[in-house]
């Protein structure tokens, strides 16, 4: 199966897409600074475009803000990023950067600034006669939220990982493809923020051996729009080399792109509507970032990117359908209830798009609503309806949510397993299945299931979340086996350890769930979420 992306659909979050992020503002990053001399608090690390002094963090290193292109700021708006500008004596390394402008939510540190594109560093030792493996990590939001700064890779790193965390362009700043943008009347437009991704790892090759991690053994990891971000890149020609494994949480839920010339067809749509309807780029380029803010967050959907003939020469699920990818180990996997986070708002992730829905659903408008979520016909929706009766589940809002949740992730999930495995390419599944999981964006008790985003908890500190909660004790023993698994797996492209073995999903499709009290494997992932149904009366079937 493969999904499909309208161009008036919208690509949804990493579980921060209704929470994160501010009103675009202006924050200038520290430039050269004099740091104090090295010392174990203040370590000085020399990058390719000087020297960066960071912190000591609970027995690791954090080098924070450190800018891996150009301001994509004027005339650079809307460019594939440049280079960035060197600088003399040793640039402070303490704070995180901005984050890229967004629609209104939870601040980051740094607050929101067009002048974004920067990443973070943590490290366990800056001296190492080993050199350890990269993990960098791409943050979710659907392509329009969040940022690096949210995500503290402090226990990552105390596993054996060198943590890069980055920024890129979000939104229209990200995404918009117009034809004034292009070189020539087919050239290619958009995908701007897929490529400030490829020069963080570009970035990375040059540079993180300096901070203990081996170049030649990068994973790339992300959630939600940062998974797809990473099978994005495992599809790419262009990002061929940049790293060496990838990690997709949640992220196997939009795996077809508009073409190009649909993308552009909006571009110029949007030009309208912030004011440019001259169609220039010079115009567009003075546009006000919260206008473009504006519009995107209120109007339309750029996501996830285009077929851009540059970073993108054909739809995500078709390349991997074909076998044309980069042949990389794959960690993928989905969450016990993904949707259960949409629905609390009234709306629902479906083969790409965020769709309104009648609410509540009724037994009457039950086959109506699953028709027009997952744009099929009556007779398909009945099929499918059959396979969740309503009398299944303690409500029909439940029913159709866990429907909708797995035609969209848990079955993209199992089909992007089975098309890199049939090339032989090893390929490891996952479901989070911690129903006691926090839960990141609302008080406690709201929700009582693993739902999208419940596992980001279980890897990473996040020190910006709205409801922070601590992690039991059976829940931190499972967080602790799931970065050393994420680590291994980094580090050789196989995440089994000496306390849990995880087979390769192959064409069984076996995977691991990841639960309490102990990590176990389970075969019947796709019987549980009703894939064969999906497959057989869902439309764009591979």
């Amino acid at each position: 199966m493969r999904t499909v992306l309208s161009r008036r659909g919208r690509v949804v979050l990493a579980a921060v897409a209704a929470t994160l992020a501010t009103a675009a503002g202006g924050l200038t990053v520290a430039g050269a600074a004099d740091a104090s001399s090295p010392s174990p608090e203040r370590p000085v690390v020399a990058t390719g475009n000087g020297a960066v002094s960071g912190l000591a963090v609970d027995g690791t290193y954090a080098f924070r803000g450190l800018p891996y292109a150009a301001a994509p700021t004027g005339n650079l708006r809307w460019r594939a990023p440049q280079a960035a500008p060197s600088w003399q004596g040793v640039r402070d390394a303490s704070s995180y950067a901005p984050a890229c402008p967004q629609a209104p939510g939870i601040s980051p540190p740094g607050g929101f600034s067009e002048d974004c594109l920067y990443l973070n560093v943590s490290t366990p030792a800056l001296q190492s006669a080993v050199k350890r493996p990269v993990l960098v990590w791409i943050h979710g939001g659907g392509l329009t939220a969040d940022s690096g700064s949210n995500y503290d890779g402090t226990k990552l790193a105390k596993a054996g990982a060198v943590v890069v965390t980055i920024n890129y362009r979000l939104g229209a700043l990200g995404f918009l493809a117009h034809p004034a943008f292009a070189s020539g009347p087919d050239g290619a437009a958009g995908n701007y923020g897929l490529m400030d991704q490829q020069a963080a790892l570009r970035w990375v090759q040059q540079n993180i051996g300096r901070f203990g991690g081996d170049p030649r053994n990068v994973t790339i990891a992300g959630e939600s729009a940062g998974g797809l971000s990473v099978l994005a890149h495992v599809t790419s020609r262009s990002s061929k080399g940049l790293f060496q494994r990838a990690i997709v949480q949640s992220g196997a839920f939009a795996l077809e792109q508009e073409s190009l010339a649909q993308a552009k067809a909006f571009g110029k749509d949007f030009a309208v509507k912030v004011g440019c309807a001259d169609q220039s780029a010079e115009c567009l380029r003075q546009v006000p970032v919260q206008t473009l803010v504006d519009n995107v967050s209120t109007a339309t959907a750029l996501i996830p990117g285009a077929v851009d003939g540059a970073v993108l020469k054909e739809p995500i699920g078709t390349a991997l359908a074909a076998g044309r990818f980069n042949r990389v180990p794959i960690l993928n996997g989905s969450n016990h209830d993904e949707e259960a986070l949409f629905t609390l708002g009234g709306r629902v992730v479906s083969r790409g798009y965020n769709v309104a829905y009648t609410s509540p659903v009724t037994a009457e408008n039950y086959e109506a609503n699953i028709a027009a979520a997952l744009r099929i016909s009556p007779v398909q929706a009945a099929a499918i309806a059959a396979e969740y009766p309503l009398a299944a589940y303690s409500s029909p809002d439940k029913a159709f949510g866990t429907l909708i949740g797995d035609a969209t992730f848990a079955c993209g999930a199992a089909q992007v397993n089975k098309w890199t495995a049939a090339r032989y390419v090893p390929t490891y599944g996952y479901e989070f299945n911690d129903d006691t999981a926090p839960f990141l964006f609302a008080p406690a008790g709201t929700l009582s299931v693993a739902t999208h985003g419940s596992e980001l908890w279980y890897l990473f500190d996040l020190p910006n979340a709205p409801f922070p909660a601590p992690l039991n004790a059976e829940q931190t023993a499972l967080a602790d086996a799931m970065r050393a698994a994420w680590v291994k797996f980094a580090a050789t492209g196989n995440p089994s350890t000496h306390s849990t073995y995880w087979p390769s999903s192959g064409l069984r499709g076996k995977v691991v769930s990841l639960e309490l009290p102990a990590p176990r494997i389970s075969a019947d992932f796709a019987a549980r979420h009703h894939c064969a149904t999906f497959a057989q009366n869902l439309d764009k079937v591979k």
